[in-house]
């Protein structure tokens, strides 16, 4: 992915966040919305264009849940593992998304549509078990609520 042209996007990215005291990871963020994850050759010219270890920069990049340093499908499934989702049948939910997508988690369907991950927490307990669709969260999960929602995304 090393060409000039990506680099120069990549300049212009960082340039938005030149007066930033610590730029990092809005930076990420951008470059993900442009390319739809962080490539690792990306990841290391921005660590020195902004002087820091390449560590610091992939340890970021691979903290977030949000943020993805492969390709990932046009909809990124996270399905939430939390105590209150587990409890409430996130395992279940998990290995329905498996039937239906035919792939385990951290894959991605053939098709390139859906990618497959789990997740700490989503943060909505009152409606366990959770996932989310990009940035869209649903709650209340059962098989056929399952079925429904991927579905609207296969459409």
């Amino acid at each position: 992915m090393n060409t000039p042209f990506v680099y120069q996007d990549v300049e212009e990215i960082l340039s938005r966040y030149e007066k930033e005291e610590t730029p990092l990871l809005c930076v990420l963020e951008d470059i993900q919305e442009k390319w739809g994850y962080l490539p690792r050759d990306v990841l290391g010219y921005v660590a020195r264009r902004l002087g820091i270890p390449s560590s610091t920069v992939y340890g970021v990049a691979t903290f977030y849940a949000f943020l993805e340093v492969r390709p990932v499908g046009k909809y990124v499934i996270r399905v939430c593992k939390s105590t209150p989702c587990h409890v409430r049948g996130a395992t279940n939910v998990l290995e329905a998304l498996k039937r239906e997508l035919g792939i385990r988690e951290g894959e991605t369907t053939k098709d390139g549509r859906f990618t497959l991950e789990v997740t700490s927490c989503l943060g909505v307990c009152g409606v366990a078990p959770a996932m989310m669709v990009n940035d869209v969260t649903y709650g209340n999960l059962t098989e056929e609520r399952i079925r429904e929602i991927l579905a609207l995304y296969r459409e």
